[in-house]
């Protein structure tokens, strides 16, 4: 199974929906209240000509007061992100995109198709994509010595 195979599944199940991104000069105040009106746990950041810039997370903000207090609220999406991003593709298996996410330590991989954004998977769409596949696969197992 491919990335392009969990983004299909994510748009069968809640329909087509659009990438969060918030501008380098957000505040995080901005950022954290686009994540909890959106109840995501990330959002990317993205320039006006929508080049992706970095990503920036719920732990990003929790580490970053943890160190610098309320003042951290006023500081900007681009001084908190992380700009150093994995991204996959849509022929990224699962299992690569499970094994870059745990090696990295990170929850959110954007999906990118040359340069165009296409999306953006949890580590929950992976998990979840690896159930369906063990699933089917029982199921055909099942299938097969039943006869």
């Amino acid at each position: 199974m491919t990335v392009a195979a969990i983004l299909k599944h994510k748009a069968q199940q809640t329909g087509p929906t659009d990438v969060a991104a918030v501008k380098p000069t957000d505040s995080i105040a901005e950022v954290s209240r686009v994540l909890a009106a959106r109840r995501i746990g990330a959002v990317l950041v993205r320039d006006a000509a929508q080049q992706l810039l970095g990503i920036l997370s719920e732990r990003d903000i929790i580490r970053f007061l943890a160190s610098h207090g309320a003042g951290a609220l006023e500081m900007t999406a681009a001084q908190v992100m992380t700009a150093a991003i994995r991204t996959a593709t849509p022929s990224t298996t699962v299992n690569e995109a499970m094994s870059m996410m745990t090696a990295g330590r990170f929850r959110h991989l954007p999906v990118l198709n040359g340069d165009d954004l296409v999306g953006i998977i949890s580590i929950g769409d992976v998990v979840n994509a690896r159930l369906r596949d063990q699933e089917h696969e029982v199921d055909s197992l099942r299938a097969y010595v039943a006869g």
